[in-house]
């Protein structure tokens, strides 16, 4: 059984629909990437599985269980998490009190997840004292994923998460999602950086114009000559 399963959802803003009739899933240790132009509708997918917007029609399902309609801290508790690309992080709050946010409805402590983070994130342990608002690109994408980490979801959800970054912090933010996904997380994932991100996916979808217009294996989407052309920039 699928962990997640969007099943004929139409979606959008108001009187306006982005998503039509959209159906896919991410399987249990997944990678899932969902490429497409600009106005696809990868982010307003990733917004209403994590419960910001409310299907139209269709359902989602996770793990077991309806979750369609349910607001964003029911999900978090069902074991969900979501890094939106703005808007990720405390500026004004330390590095360790950002990562404690992310354990706000842990009910056992959150000490030994907080150490788990700082040995799968070093660089933040040696900088747990500063304020986020002062850290790179690079570093604040560090805390924004740990931040999401610390209730130990099963399903983490990125929007763009190499967005602005220079090449070398391109290839570290994608050695640590591999390294999440080692972990048995699995992730669904909206990326600019399509090529890195297919290689390191089980599995994508295209969408273009606010539907599934392709899905397959990442090696399969890398190699298909149209895809490409039309969402990669071309063969490499």
């Amino acid at each position: 059984m699928a962990l997640l399963d969007v099943h004929h959802v139409n979606s959008g803003y108001g009187e306006m629909t982005i998503l039509r009739d959209i159906s896919m899933r991410v399987d249990a240790g997944e990678v899932v990437t969902l490429i497409g132009p600009n106005g696809a509708g990868k982010s307003t997918l990733l917004k209403t599985i994590f419960g910001l917007l409310m299907p139209t029609e269709g359902r989602i399902r996770f793990g077991d269980a309806d979750i369609t309609g349910l607001t964003p801290p029911a999900l978090v508790r069902r074991g969900m998490s979501f890094v939106p690309q703005v808007d990720n992080v405390f500026p004004s709050l330390t590095v360790q009190e950002n990562l404690e946010m992310g354990a706000f409805v842990r009910g056992d402590g959150f000490a030994g997840r907080l150490e788990e983070m700082y040995t799968f994130f070093p660089a933040l342990r040696l900088k747990r004292k500063q304020r986020v608002g002062g850290l790179s690109g690079g570093e604040r994408q560090m805390v924004a994923m740990g931040r999401a980490l610390m209730l130990d979801p099963r399903l983490l959800l990125l929007d763009e998460p190499s967005a602005g970054l220079s090449p070398r912090l391109v290839g570290m933010v994608f050695e640590k999602i591999a390294e999440i996904n080692q972990a048995g997380v699995a992730l669904l994932i909206v990326e600019q950086n399509a090529r890195q991100a297919l290689r390191l996916s089980h599995r994508g979808y295209v969408l273009a114009g606010g539907q599934v217009r392709l899905e397959g294996k990442g090696d399969q989407l890398l190699s298909d000559e149209e895809v490409g052309r039309l969402y990669l920039g071309g063969r490499r």
